[in-house]
């Protein structure tokens, strides 16, 4: 069974929202987009390149695979990790009002997103990506079928623009796996899911 992976980039202060441009996703009269661009380097790049490489099958929701669709495609470059994978591998956009993807590849999810995504688990082989898509990811968190979270803090604060993780998340906990900082200062963390938090007390005992 393959595994599910989230690779999100936030905010310090949790922001998903544009993160690649100003004209990204402009909800609620964001005007902050494309917050990620001035830390790309490097180790950046060599992190991305790493997960591609495990990708067996994408998940994304209607937004994200929008603005994919409208760059991947026209980069041709047979070399490129990123573009290569997109491109060619089974795309899966979780959507109840798109019918007919033009992006080769694609297949659209409308049914029951627990039913749908562990089916998909089940016969993807390498890893199940979502790739930003934040509304679906929190779905996913949501419904605990997210296995692994790569979770890139970047160090910026907006003030504004829409959380990853909202008011009335499910309460989760992760384990952590293994992290890195870029040369740019992105913090870039990864996460097991680990079921539910547990909770304890710091006060000293009474007769202490």
């Amino acid at each position: 069974m393959g595994k599910l992976v989230l690779t999100s980039f936030v905010t310090l202060d949790g922001v998903y929202q544009a993160p690649g441009g100003p004209q990204e996703d402009t909800r609620d009269g964001f005007e902050q987009g494309g917050w990620t661009v001035p830390y790309a380097d490097d180790d950046f790049g060599r992190f991305v390149d790493e997960v591609f490489q495990r990708v067996g099958a994408f998940l994304l929701g209607r937004r994200t695979y929008e603005i994919f669709a409208s760059y991947w495609p026209k980069v041709t470059d047979a070399d490129d990790p990123v573009a290569s994978r997109l491109n060619t591998m089974p795309k899966y956009v979780a959507s109840a009002s798109l019918t007919d993807p033009e992006w080769a590849g694609t297949t659209v999810i409308s049914g029951d997103l627990a039913k749908e995504v562990t089916a998909l688990k089940e016969n993807t082989d390498g890893e199940l990506q979502v790739h930003g898509s934040g509304a679906l990811a929190q779905s996913l968190l949501d419904l605990g079928l997210v296995d692994t979270v790569h979770l890139l803090t970047f160090p910026v604060v907006l003030g504004a623009g829409r959380r990853l993780f909202t008011e009335g998340t499910v309460p989760t906990a992760f384990r952590h796996t293994g992290g890195r900082i870029t040369s740019t200062g992105v913090s870039i963390q990864t996460y097991d899911l680990a079921g539910r938090p547990e909770y304890g007390s710091f006060e000293l005992p009474e007769n202490a």
